[in-house]
């Protein structure tokens, strides 16, 4: 939904008693340095100092982000994004026919890969906020 259009969707939330909630952008963090931009030690620092408040120290984002690495390497080599990537294009890149063999999320690995993924990206979210 575009920004333009985020009072009306305020609006209509509560009108049906509808809770806005909101989480950290975990994947944005963890897939900042496969942007095609510089990714320095102080973005590094800033990105990690949020990466831990979600429960992500700096071995556990190092093991995520080597996981990922090739994939998100080969998917962003194509779209040249510099400014976000996150679960969506992690999700895109995993299902992606044009990805090389080598890289691609088989198949049969696809619905563990998707589970992992999604309980990442969860971290740091409550579900009882207001």
């Amino acid at each position: 939904m575009s920004a333009v259009q985020r009072a009306e969707l305020e609006r209509f939330c509560l009108a049906n008693r509808i809770r806005l909630q909101s989480r950290p952008n975990v994947w944005g963090d963890l897939l900042e340095p496969f942007l095609d931009t510089e990714f320095t030690p102080e973005r590094r620092t800033v990105t990690q100092a949020r990466l831990s408040q979600v429960g992500l120290d700096e071995d556990a984002v190092a093991g995520i982000r080597a996981k990922v690495a090739p994939l998100m390497v080969a998917y962003n080599a194509m779209h040249w994004d510099w400014c976000d990537l996150g679960l969506a294009d992690l999700m895109d890149a995993a299902t992606a026919p044009w990805i090389p063999e080598d890289r691609q999320i088989k198949p049969a690995e696809r619905s563990a890969f998707c589970t992992w993924a999604m309980k990442i990206a969860d971290l740091g979210h409550s579900h009882d906020r207001p």
